[in-house]
């Protein structure tokens, strides 16, 4: 008996190690209002995990998730990105929000380790404000603006538009910094006023009158704000007889703040793929159903789809790098230039680790009903003095 225990452990000595499973650490908001934004995105990038490990894995190797709750809290995000390292995280996704996400970032960056924001669209949500080593998987606010600016110039013969901003989060300043940067580059296009408010004001009435005291109404509105003080701006816009094309950022994107403005046509927002079916690429549709199969419905907004993206631009830097040191896979994401994903081209560079362009879905509501009405790439990429605020 001692002869076959000897000989058994002998054979195990000479069996190759079982190589170690990657993991993915998860810091990102379990709670509190951010949790909104991050449990779809971070759904998402598990579905992508999941594709990845029943297709033989990444380097040969299965991944699997540890996940810490940032609680929407800046200083429990920290001790979140250190919760996951500790439990031997290779890799860190953090919080959709550069607020919100960056304690986490700086804990994988201090580590040598990449770090992705779920769907961070402030440039300081990676090289400018965290670090070398931190992305975005989502596309710059002021992509969103800028599109709206060029599209509607092109498809609606916008010539003239008023600005509308609400100061209340910097993803608002973005949108409108973009179309601020775009739309006086176009022909024959003068932007003719410019206003702000804030999120939770309870009348805009004042903007509103300085409006319609303009000559003429104004083509189109670009409003840059969210829910629940873009719909109460829309309302109160179309309630004063005021017929300009609104236009917006992907924040407001999904029909759940629709009833909130029965009936509403003449708006149109710029998204990265579309959740109600129509998108004219299979592989989103393809997406949708995985999602709904995995969580029991389909994707609220579009800000599900970073998650996914971020997750196969990783993993496919990994496999080029041969290795999880990040500097290595950092130096392969900065090499991708119209990476093929199923949401469209991605590309990053030494100076910028978000998309200053993207092919966008352009979602038009009309009568209360959103859908797919075109489909836009700028002509031209915003500059990073434009992102820096610096124009």
């Amino acid at each position: 008996m001692k002869h076959l225990t000897l000989a058994t452990a002998l054979m195990a000595l000479a069996l190759p190690a079982a190589a170690e499973d990657i993991t993915v650490g998860f810091a990102i908001a379990k709670s509190g209002w951010m949790e909104a934004y991050d449990t779809p995105a971070a759904t998402a990038a598990k579905i992508r995990i999941d594709e990845i490990n029943a297709n033989g894995g990444l380097m040969g190797r299965q991944i699997k998730w540890v996940e810490a709750d940032t609680k929407t809290d800046r200083q429990q995000s920290a001790k979140a990105g250190l919760q996951v390292i500790d439990e031997g995280a290779d890799m860190m996704i953090v919080s959709c929000d550069y607020d919100f996400g960056a304690p986490a970032a700086l804990s994988a960056e201090a580590e040598g380790m990449v770090s992705f924001f779920l769907c961070a669209e402030d440039v300081k949500a990676g090289i400018q404000g965290v670090g070398p080593l931190t992305f975005s998987g989502s596309v710059l606010a002021a992509v969103q603006g800028a599109t709206m600016a060029e599209w509607s110039h092109a498809k609606r013969d916008a010539t003239t538009g008023y600005v509308l901003l609400d100061t209340t989060i910097e993803y608002n300043k973005g949108i409108c910094s973009g179309f601020d940067w775009m739309f006086p580059q176009l022909d024959g296009t003068e932007i003719v006023g410019r206003d702000t408010f804030k999120n939770d004001d309870a009348s805009i009435a004042s903007q509103i009158t300085r409006i319609k005291a303009l000559s003429n109404e104004p083509d189109v509105i670009m409003l840059c704000s969210y829910i629940p003080g873009a719909a109460s701006a829309v309302r109160q816009i179309r309630a004063a007889g005021i017929n300009s094309l609104i236009l917006n950022g992907s924040a407001v994107d999904g029909s759940y703040w629709l009833d909130a403005t029965p009936g509403l046509s003449g708006f149109v927002v710029p998204v990265q793929g579309s959740i109600y079916g129509d998108d004219p690429r299979t592989g989103v549709e393809e997406f949708n159903a995985a999602y709904e199969k995995a969580t029991g419905a389909r994707p609220s907004s579009s800000y599900a789809y970073p998650g996914y993206i971020l997750m196969d631009l990783w993993a496919k830097a990994v496999e080029r790098a041969g290795t999880l040191d990040g500097a290595d896979v950092a130096a392969e994401l900065e090499k991708m230039q119209n990476e093929v994903t199923v949401f469209g081209p991605r590309s990053f560079s030494d100076e910028l680790h978000h998309q200053n362009t993207a092919e966008m879905q352009i979602i038009e509501i009309t009568d209360g009903s959103p859908a797919v009405v075109d489909q836009w790439t700028i002509s031209k990429s915003v500059p990073l003095d434009v992102l820096l605020g610096q124009n």
